[in-house]
């Protein structure tokens, strides 16, 4: 094995190269993150506050707050459903491959 010069290729080798129960963690985490930060920017685009758009779906402000944080775990495809029909969008679910090094 050659030795790496890329940042993030040490840190893989270090932390997650055979150690699936780490790399499931770390894609539960992206999926999180990118749930997270999905919701954040369709409600400022469509310029809401968290309360303005809980009041749209029925919840509350404090609902929206834990969806917009990266570190919850509690993400539902119903919710999302929810959000998106409130801001005239619709969910989209897409199975693509992990990428792993070789």
């Amino acid at each position: 094995m050659k030795p790496a010069s890329d940042a993030v290729e040490i840190l893989h080798r270090r932390f997650y190269e055979g150690k699936p129960a780490r790399l499931n963690y770390l894609e539960e985490a992206r999926a999180n993150d990118e749930s997270a930060r999905k919701i954040q920017e369709l409600r400022t685009a469509a310029a809401l506050t968290q309360t303005q758009l809980a009041k749209l779906i029925g919840t509350t402000a404090s609902v929206i707050c834990r969806l917009e944080d990266a570190d919850y775990e509690g993400h539902s495809l119903a919710m999302s459903r929810r959000i998106a029909g409130a801001l005239n969008q619709r969910v989209e679910i897409r199975f693509v491959p992990i990428r792993r090094s070789a």
